[in-house]
């Protein structure tokens, strides 16, 4: 039997060492993915992503970027929206809009968001853009769009003998993909243009409603925003059919 010294050390030489964790590298958005769809022939891609859909003011925005499948380069530093800094995103968006084929930011107000829905309310966001996108003379072949609900594409028809939709809607194949945004850099770009355009309106609208703090929250639901909502009520650019001072409250 070995001395009890010598146990101690055979015990502790097989005790495994603690080993620092890998940094986590720094993932940026391609267009591998948007790439797969040139075999089955399309050329021109859409990327669409939507910004302000949970908010409890101001308008909800969708933007568009359109990239050439068959010879679009990369552009350096844009990620989703969310993950960058804003003197980083408006310094992107810019170059964004040099970047892309063809680019566009479509907007629904909170009045349209009560009167229609939020699903309802992103299809006319979208289609605005849409229709931007086609004015300029580009015609994208297929779109990816975040998420996993299409809510781009025009309402189905419930049967044959009903009428067709009110021209809402983008009448391209619509993809979509969970993340697209930190994937996929034509979405990622697509997310940037929207949420630049929408903390712009909010900046804006903060002027005529100082109080709520827009400037700083862009209209989400932070515990300021909604004290001041209990203490003053919504003003005119609050989605009023949404629970603006949390539930139960209202």
């Amino acid at each position: 039997m070995a001395p009890a010294a010598l146990r101690s050390k055979t015990k502790a030489a097989g005790k495994p060492t603690s080993k620092a964790k890998p940094k986590a590298v720094l993932q940026f958005p391609t267009l591998d993915f948007e790439r797969s769809f040139l075999s089955s022939g399309a050329r021109l891609l859409a990327g669409v992503d939507e910004v302000g859909r949970g908010a409890l003011a101001g308008p909800v925005s969708v933007g568009i970027a359109v990239v050439n499948l068959e010879d679009h380069e990369l552009l350096e530093g844009v990620r989703d929206s969310k993950l960058l800094k804003p003197e980083d995103r408006d310094r992107l968006e810019p170059l964004v809009r040099e970047w892309a084929l063809a680019s566009a930011v479509g907007h629904a107000s909170s009045e349209e968001i009560d009167r229609i829905g939020i699903i309802a309310a992103l299809r006319l966001a979208g289609t605005r853009a849409w229709f931007e996108i086609l004015a300029g003379g580009v015609t994208p072949d297929v779109v990816l769009l975040d998420g996993s609900h299409n809510w781009l594409s025009p309402e189905v028809q419930a049967s044959l003998f009903d009428p067709a939709p009110g021209g809402l809607g983008c009448d391209a194949p619509v993809h979509t993909r969970v993340k697209a945004d930190m994937s996929c850099l034509s979405v990622a770009a697509a997310s940037v243009l929207a949420k630049v355009a929408r903390d712009r309106i909010m900046v804006d609208l903060h002027s005529e409603a100082p109080a709520y703090g827009w400037n700083v929250n862009k209209g989400y639901a932070t515990p300021s925003h909604r004290d001041v909502i209990r203490l003053q009520g919504p003003s005119a650019y609050h989605r009023t059919s949404w629970h603006l001072t949390g539930p139960g409250d209202d």
